[in-house]
């Protein structure tokens, strides 16, 4: 009962269902993708994937200095039972069309491959090796 529960509160919350909208429609996706399809700091990012991995939904993998993140492919019962609820609910919203269109947007700017001289963030909110969730 108590893992239900922690599944139904990994999904009350606004920021984790933007998350996973923008993982449902487009696979895996960078951190410093998804900070700049949300336009929220990477720190809020992090800590809402983390959330969201926690309770099984994701899988998070480390590529050079940058950390991806796709939907779970060993999802549980529930989980498997309201990932196409999800899907059919949260690609259709608004907000989620305005973060499709940002992270498309984005697409031509990617700072994963890019070498970042410092720890400091770059103008897209990127940092070398944070985002672990």
């Amino acid at each position: 009962m108590e893992n239900i529960a922690l599944l139904f509160q990994s999904l009350d919350d606004q920021t984790r269902l933007r998350l996973l909208a923008l993982l449902l429609h487009a696979g895996e996706l960078c951190v410093c993708d998804l900070v700049a399809a949300l336009r929220l700091p990477q720190s809020t990012v992090s800590r809402q994937l983390a959330i969201l991995k926690g309770a099984g939904w994701l899988n998070g993998r480390r590529v050079g200095a940058w950390n991806h993140y796709s939907i779970n492919a060993s999802l549980g019962p529930v989980q498997q039972f309201l990932l196409p609820v999800l899907r059919n609910f949260l690609l259709v919203t608004e907000t989620a069309r305005e973060d499709q269109l940002r992270l498309r947007q984005r697409k031509g700017d990617a700072c994963c491959g890019e070498v970042v001289a410092s720890k400091k963030t770059d103008n897209t909110g990127c940092v070398p090796g944070e985002g672990e969730a």
